[in-house]
């Protein structure tokens, strides 16, 4: 982890970044942005680390905790939400076993999250899985897709 951050700093120094860009890096690099990480970075820039936070938990594009291998995305605009999103995610959490109030499994194959809205709304209820958009998506299809992403660990 070390050598990663002390790259980061490095990169931010040379391109004059700014926290975004770290937070990015920080993104990119674990997959989420760890709470050790920010604390470095806060000694190392006497910046204070409820600066990072604000920012990282203001952009939705942050994530305070590690996410799964898989990441599925479920579409729950107005459009979606009447064609049965909630059904469909229920159906995954429920399949995937994931407790209440968790969006990760516990082996982190798999993390569901949550979205406003993903502008497909023709093709209403969207699930995208892993950058793949997947439209007109029922409970039957995703255990398909799940059965798929599994067999293919």
């Amino acid at each position: 982890m070390q050598e990663t951050l002390q790259r980061i700093l490095e990169e931010y120094r040379q391109n004059e970044g700014n926290l975004i860009t770290i937070l990015q890096s920080l993104e990119a690099a674990f997959g989420y942005i760890p709470e050790d990480a920010v604390n470095w970075f806060s000694e190392q820039l006497d910046i204070p680390p409820a600066k990072f936070f604000g920012v990282a938990t203001f952009y939705a594009q942050f994530h305070l905790k590690p996410r799964g291998r898989n990441i599925i995305t479920a579409c729950c605009g107005t459009a979606c939400h009447v064609k049965g999103a909630e059904r469909i995610i229920n159906s995954l959490t429920r399949e995937l076993q994931i407790p209440s109030g968790e969006d990760t499994t516990e082996d982190k194959e798999f993390t569901v999250e949550k979205v406003n809205c993903v502008g497909a709304c023709s093709i209403a209820p969207v699930v995208i899985i892993n950058k793949e958009v997947h439209g007109k998506m029922t409970p039957e299809r995703l255990m398909k897709e799940l059965k798929r992403l599994k067999k293919g660990k």
